[in-house]
């Protein structure tokens, strides 16, 4: 099995592990860091020890075999989709002249919130931005791009939180901040990836304009309390 077959697994034994929570049947991120849950195989009994770490009015979101499993006694599937995993396996060419950008810190995660709580780009908490590096653009103060770094694991490391302000789109913000971050992971020797609804055809063929390619569809499910 590829690594990224589990990625929110991996990741909770790799990179997130100091804020993993569960046990060797089921896991889940810290939920202030976000919502993410995964159990060992997504057998039943593994699929019922998840229930002990959603507490009410929380969500698990799942990814691969663990969405195809049946939810357990008290828990619910409220979402699914379909995602399209996206790997760059080339060098990512950073390009010419860009946007002014910063690195995003502590003192920026108000800011961050906001724009991610307007933007929707994917699950996004108060302490998202400290699962790895973040960097935006600001203009007159105001924060209208980020993209940083999610899910971590031996070899691979996962691009999230990207979004822009409505009032700036268009001007290639984005797509010049994922460069960025993507020519940070290689740098470290890490394989770039990240996460598309596979249903969205222009952002898929944004991502792959930046040297990205599909590896795989995966399926993902929403858990709640019932």
């Amino acid at each position: 099995m590829h690594p990224l077959d589990t990625p929110i697994w991996n990741s909770l034994h790799g990179g997130w592990a100091s804020l993993a929570q569960g046990d060797a049947q089921a896991i889940r991120l810290d939920r202030d860091h976000g919502p993410f849950a995964a159990t060992a195989h997504g057998l039943p009994t593994e699929m019922t020890a998840l229930a002990p770490l959603l507490p009410p009015g929380d969500e698990l979101w799942l990814l691969g075999r663990d969405a195809l499993a049946a939810p357990p006694p008290g828990m619910q599937v409220v979402r699914t989709a379909m995602l399209a995993q996206m790997v760059a396996d080339r060098p990512v060419k950073i390009g010419g002249s860009g946007p002014d950008w910063q690195e995003l810190g502590e003192a920026d995660a108000p800011d961050m919130l906001d724009l991610a709580l307007l933007t929707r780009p994917g699950p996004f908490r108060a302490r998202t931005h400290r699962l790895g590096r973040f960097i935006g653009v600001r203009e007159q103060g105001r924060l209208i791009a980020m993209a940083g770094e999610r899910m971590r694991m031996p070899g691979f490391a996962e691009i999230s939180g990207v979004c822009t302000h409505p009032d700036h789109r268009g001007q290639g913000l984005a797509g010049h901040l994922m460069r960025r971050i993507a020519g940070h992971m290689q740098d470290r020797g890490e394989t770039p990836f990240l996460h598309a609804y596979a249903s969205h055809d222009r952002t898929i063929a944004l991502y792959r304009s930046l040297g990205f390619a599909v590896r795989a569809q995966l399926p993902m499910a929403v858990l709640s309390k019932a």
